[in-house]
């Protein structure tokens, strides 16, 4: 290793931005219910996207850092190829077509908004948090 740092230098580890980032991993049907249980004191936020759509891509870059999320509301990102059950358990639980990219917004134990696609980008989510 030390022959390839000097010919074509030391990397400095430069900190992932998302490390601190507020957003949880939605991947057990147990999170479904507790975020239904906790919209009833706090929003509840729910970002659904696909890995393999350029849209949800460019979609979800755009939007993950785009507000202080933890001042306002719980948000969870879910991978739909990963769990494509718990999407379908989405649509089902609150009545809402299953799309992604997808946004929903969790209050009172109901779906207060939801949007997709590009469409997410184009909202001023403060309005809705």
């Amino acid at each position: 290793m030390g022959l390839f740092d000097n010919v074509f230098g030391k990397r400095e580890k430069v900190p992932n931005k998302d490390t601190k980032s507020a957003w949880v991993s939605l991947t057990t049907q147990n999170q479904l219910e507790e975020i239904k249980e906790r919209s009833k004191e706090r929003t509840q936020l729910i970002f659904k996207h696909s890995a393999t759509c350029g849209i949800s891509g460019m979609t979800w870059r755009m939007f993950k850092d785009s507000h202080d999320w933890e001042e306002h509301c719980d948000p969870y990102f879910l991978d739909i190829h990963a769990h494509r059950d718990l999407s379908n358990a989405i649509a089902s639980m609150y009545n809402v077509r299953h799309e992604s990219p997808q946004l929903l917004i969790v209050k009172g134990g109901e779906v207060s908004f939801h949007t997709s696609h590009g469409a997410i980008t184009d909202i001023n989510i403060g309005d809705y948090l």
